[in-house]
């Protein structure tokens, strides 16, 4: 049975990976395993070294630490926590990265002006009730 910490870190991995758009295929040639080694880490179901994490966090250009991000200090769950489990649900939706990408494809401008339009969009639903 896999460890929380080994679930959690599976967990960032795929997300990450899929944010990035690659596929386990992808990621197992820059480290050097099969991709069914990437899919056992990111069930939990294999741990991943501490040479092998740091091999992900470089392919994937993010620090080690990204990786344990959310795991709460003590054994007690916290609101913070709760909220970390929401945003992995909304991370882990095909939807929303696909969003996040066609997003970052856009030039600085055109990103600045779509943030600004749905942070009024936001306003907006939550500004208005039944009148």
């Amino acid at each position: 049975m896999a460890d929380e910490t080994d679930l959690h870190v599976g967990k960032r991995l795929r997300r990450r990976r899929r944010l990035l758009g690659m596929t386990q295929q992808d990621l197992a040639t820059q480290v050097g395993v099969r991709f069914q080694q990437i899919q056992k880490y990111e069930c939990g179901a294999n741990r991943i070294t501490a040479s092998r994490l740091y091999e992900l966090a470089k392919a994937m250009n993010v620090s080690v630490q990204y990786f344990f991000d959310g795991i709460p200090a003590s054994g007690a769950p916290d609101a913070a926590n709760d909220a970390e489990r929401l945003e992995s649900d909304i991370l882990s939706q095909k939807e929303t990265l696909e969003l996040v990408r066609a997003y970052y494809r856009l030039d600085e401008r055109p990103r600045r002006r779509l943030l600004e339009l749905a942070k009024a969009l936001e306003g907006d639903t939550s500004g208005h009730g039944a009148a």
